[in-house]
């Protein structure tokens, strides 16, 4: 009896090492085969952020404007003291204070009749999730969700917008602000006409098949007044940057705009009726329209000189660039945070908001231009270009973007259409 005892033991541990080898993760489900001749079915079990969603009741939401942690877990049974030792827990990780309107997030309740919260999971973006394990013993810690990267190409005609024309080819709006990030130095992006047409080779990143947002433009042409822009991405000395036919940077000492997106209402002219003072003056700027807090950048590297507000200005900032170019952003919501006489600013950096202060009429930026201390049309200037594809690396990316311009060039044939 001893001895059959002990050959069911090794049989039976045997069965247990199989099945534990047997278990492989697949598409975020964990397979389970059993042994031959014991039961050939497989068992699922369904994995959420890590956990064996299976074992869980759950309740998804998404946070409300003025809801806190606490307003959440009550409502699962978890108690003041308990919520309080989770905060105190999460700041290491994740401050609770800085949970967000709109984004996700799930509670997994026990089974039992009292439902009690087990874990709380809050999604600050669409890649990173933040786990409350209630557990035991508490421990708060970061997820990260398997995030696929694939290649896609896009072109069209533009009829009215770069926005409208990638909704209506259904692809990715976001594709117009990288756009604009990589065509900021070389094109207007507010001047763009009916009839102007692109094609981009980029990828994108997907979460559960889902698109998530642009991971990288590789390669783009884009055809403005009947010119043709190309953009190739060329990494050299360990930076990545956009470069053109000629192995000319697309990058140039100042941005086309201090704005993304917008609208011109204004040009730098001489003589301009004033909409508040009601008399003909020169209008030494150029005005882009934007509805009021809409970020206002830099439009290239310098220091900061002035940030206050006056009387006919409202708030605004003055930055000297180097010895020859200072610009000035007027009329501000309010000034950036940290901007202030001095201060260094980056290219594209934030310093202020647009608003409607000082002599104006409604939220927009007055935007001015100064070279070797005169006043000019920033849209006139001929900018000189930043570093090109070094010497001795030209030949190589001459070969990089050979095939690549076949491409894009081979990109269907897009029509204007009704």
């Amino acid at each position: 009896m001893i001895k059959k005892f002990k050959v069911r033991q090794v049989a039976l541990l045997a069965a247990l090492i199989f099945l534990m080898t047997a278990c492989s993760q697949k598409d975020g489900n964990y397979a389970v085969s059993s042994e031959e001749g014991v039961d050939s079915s497989e068992q699922i079990i369904n994995i959420e952020y890590g956990l064996p969603a299976d074992s869980f009741n759950i309740h998804k939401g998404v946070i409300k404007p003025n809801q806190f942690l606490a307003d959440i877990l009550l409502k699962y049974h978890v108690s003041y003291p308990e919520i309080d030792r989770l905060v105190k827990k999460a700041k290491e990780t994740f401050d609770v204070r800085y949970m967000k309107s709109g984004q996700s997030y799930a509670v997994f309740c026990g089974k039992d009749s009292i439902g009690k919260a087990k874990c709380f999971i809050y999604e600050p973006n669409a890649e990173e999730f933040i786990v409350f394990d209630l557990r035991d013993s508490i421990n708060v810690y970061k997820g990260v969700k398997p995030v696929e990267i694939r290649e896609n190409v896009s072109y069209g005609v533009i009829n009215s917008s770069l926005y409208q024309t990638l909704q209506d080819i259904s692809a990715s709006p976001a594709l117009a602000m990288e756009l604009a990030n990589i065509y900021a130095w070389t094109i207007d992006f507010y001047r763009i006409q009916k009839g102007d047409n692109f094609k981009v080779i980029y990828t994108e990143k997907y979460i559960d098949n889902q698109r998530i947002g642009i991971h990288e433009i590789k390669s783009a042409v884009f055809s403005h007044y009947g010119n043709e822009f190309y953009a190739f991405a060329y990494e050299q000395d360990g930076f990545k940057d956009y470069f053109d036919m000629e192995a000319n940077s697309l990058r140039k000492a100042f941005l086309q705009s201090p704005l993304k997106f917008g609208r011109l209402t204004s040009s730098y002219t001489l003589k301009r009726f004033h909409p508040v003072q009601k008399r003909w003056k020169a209008h030494l700027g150029t005005d882009y329209a934007a509805p009021t807090g809409t970020p206002i950048m830099s439009t290239g590297d310098g220091v900061v000189e002035e940030a206050r507000y006056s009387k006919f200005n409202g708030n605004y900032v003055k930055i000297r660039h180097n010895g020859t170019y200072t610009t000035q952003y007027l009329h501000m919501s309010k000034i950036g945070k940290g901007i202030k006489p001095g201060v260094k600013v980056r290219q594209g950096q934030t310093i202020g908001y647009v608003g409607s202060t000082g002599l104006a009429t409604g939220p927009h930026v007055c935007y001015r231009f100064w070279k070797h201390g005169s006043q000019v049309n920033h849209r006139a200037e001929k900018l000189p270009p930043s570093n090109p594809v070094k010497k001795e690396n030209q030949p190589a990316y001459y070969e990089f973007i050979k095939p690549i311009k076949q491409r894009l060039d081979s990109l269907g044939n897009p029509q204007v259409t009704s």
